[in-house]
């Protein structure tokens, strides 16, 4: 029964990854009999590349494969693009379950990962004349190291920061730089361009719970105790800090939240409110930088609330190998990843797309040196990134996370006070983390 039930399983897996997977995706099975990899007669290594990216992001990253592909011809990269980063591991997870796994893949949670045996440890194919540990920046390369050992390599960091129109807080007569130094400001500010009529809407707090755990951050919340054993996402840091954002969007009306649709549809609706002049500003990815036009657009750090110090979350999506890929897969994965992670190309995508450079030595890389002196506001995330909160690494595999956008969804799109969610919300993570600790 239980072999039945497994090959059910299977068949189930591959029906998913087979009818889920995008159409490139399909096209490179059915020409290749393989997702991952083969070896022409020259010698060639062809790999799957997938990625959750979209926009000028997603038009970078083609054009990168296709310059590594250039550089040399021991392996070929086949870039293969995801709605984003949640469909990317969900469709790997079917590809491993289907023996058709991707070489490479940008993830995160590479603890839980590893530790679930999904990923392959790369610690011997390590050159450290190509990947120096010593060089990719601690924050990002950290998380990646598990019991000892490197699962993955960190791809760009990201964190979120502010966006302003530069010409419409002058037309209001308000001064960025002290609209943005608290949260208490920011919505002050909101209120006051309103009034003037310049915008419809002050400054969008982007959607989702990572945004409102960033607040909490700010207010000196925590997600667990030191010891690790207790759940505090229902603290008065959280509710305070939750609810201050619920009535700016349903009593005080200064912003809104724009969700729903397939992807990234949410988060470049809310672009398209501040760009469209509708919007004061918003909180965003460092990644979008590649998306705005900065001859309107200004970029400060997030500020803290009732007088604490900012602490917005950094943390690095990461070049990730299936421990399923062949012995050819990984090496040829490991020579895609060395390239992608060199401080040239590196420098390369945070000039591009503005996420923070994951080599310390991309920042002496003479082109982006000078584009960070011309442009101010590209320099945002890296200094943001050095004093904010370390990412959260779920130990009940998405458990509590899980639970926060639950809480989330409730306190921003339903108007349920933030203490009633946060209850919800600790209960049930607490009673995952009180069974991974039994």
């Amino acid at each position: 029964m239980k072999k039945i039930s497994k090959i059910l399983l299977l068949f189930i897996a591959m029906i998913f990854f087979a009818t889920g997977c995008s159409n490139s995706a399909q096209k490179e099975l059915a020409t290749n009999n393989s997702s991952s990899s083969s070896s022409d007669n020259g010698g060639t290594t062809e790999i799957q590349f997938w990625y959750g990216l979209g926009s000028v992001a997603g038009e970078t990253m083609e054009e990168i494969i296709k310059e590594f592909n250039e550089s040399q011809d021991k392996v070929k990269v086949v870039g293969v693009q995801q709605a984003d980063y949640s469909e990317t591991f969900q469709k790997v997870q079917a590809a491993i379950a289907a023996n058709e796994p991707p070489a490479v893949f940008i993830g995160s949670n590479i603890e839980t990962r590893a530790k679930e045996g999904i990923l392959a440890d790369l610690t011997d194919y390590i050159d450290e004349d190509k990947t120096p540990l010593d060089d990719y920046l601690e924050v990002f390369m950290e998380p990646a190291k598990v019991d000892g050992k490197v699962y993955g390599f960190p791809a760009y960091g990201t964190t979120q920061v502010m966006y302003y129109r530069k010409d419409l807080l002058d037309k209001a007569g308000i001064n960025p730089e002290e609209a943005y130094s608290t949260w208490e400001n920011v919505f002050d500010a909101s209120k006051k361009i309103q009034d003037s009529g310049v915008t419809e809407w002050g400054h969008l707090v982007m959607y989702n719970a990572e945004n409102l755990r960033d607040i909490a951050f700010s207010n000196g919340g925590k997600i667990l105790s030191d010891d690790g054993k207790t759940v505090l996402i229902n603290s008065p840091e959280w509710i305070d800090s939750w609810d201050f954002i619920r009535k700016q969007i349903f009593d005080n009306k200064t912003t809104k939240i724009e969700s729903g649709g397939q992807g990234w549809e949410y988060w470049y609706r809310t672009i398209d409110n501040v760009m469209n002049g509708q919007a004061m500003g918003y909180t965003g990815s460092s990644g979008d930088k590649g998306d705005l036009d900065f001859s309107i657009i200004g970029s400060l750090p997030q500020p803290g609330l009732n007088g604490n110090p900012a602490k917005p979350m950094a943390s690095a999506h990461s070049l990730l190998v299936p421990a399923a890929a062949s012995e050819e897969q990984k090496k040829a994965a490991y020579e895609w990843i060395a390239y992608f992670t060199s401080p040239e190309v590196s420098a390369k995508w945070s000039q591009k797309i503005g996420y923070i450079p994951v080599r310390k030595s991309a920042l002496e890389v003479p082109e982006y040196k000078k584009f960070l002196e011309e442009n101010p506001y590209a320099k945002v995330p890296y200094e943001q990134a050095m004093t904010a909160s370390p990412a959260f690494i779920d130990p009940t595999n998405g458990k509590i996370t899980d639970a926060l956008q639950i809480a989330a969804d409730k306190v921003e799109l339903q108007n349920v006070p933030a203490k009633e969610s946060l209850d919800e919300a600790a209960k049930v993570a607490q009673e995952a983390l009180d069974n991974l600790n039994k």
